[in-house]
């Protein structure tokens, strides 16, 4: 199986199948991130534990293949991060998609699997969705629009 094959059935296993999905009643943070130019939106939920570890994360929302796999991924990565390494690793994703640097080694779990999408630019938002609301609900838990 070809590398680009593996990326694309990860891809679509995470869309078929989001890991987290649903909203988080229980959440201390929370954010929303919409896609103005194709309508994908997520909702982002977590549950910051009193030393800023990240307890519980979920999502709910609606969107293509690509930012709801990229929001599943999302949760399975940040489950039990710093709020700080949170943010690291989203400095590398955003580095990652826009192609100023290539860290695929040094991404957690299936994230890798992102990297396909920075040959696609116009789907670089959608991927990146999630984790706009990420960073919004850790620096300040507002709604945002990208």
């Amino acid at each position: 199986m070809e590398l680009d094959e593996l990326y694309r059935e990860a891809i679509l296993d995470h869309a078929r199948h989001p890991r987290n999905f649903g909203a988080l009643e229980e959440c201390n943070r929370s954010a929303a991130a919409k896609n103005v130019s194709c309508g994908d939106a997520i909702q982002l939920f977590l549950r910051l534990s009193p030393a800023g570890r990240i307890e519980v994360v979920r999502f709910s929302g609606s969107g293509c293949a690509i930012s709801t796999a990229s929001a599943s991924l999302l949760t399975l990565a940040v489950q039990g991060k710093t709020a700080q390494e949170a943010e690291a690793l989203f400095e590398k994703i955003q580095r990652l998609l826009t192609g100023t640097s290539a860290p695929q080694d040094e991404l957690p779990g299936d994230l890798a699997v992102l990297a396909g999408v920075r040959r696609f630019p116009q789907r670089v938002g959608c991927a990146m969705l999630s984790w706009h609301a990420l960073e919004d609900a850790l620096r300040t838990g507002e709604k945002n629009s990208v």
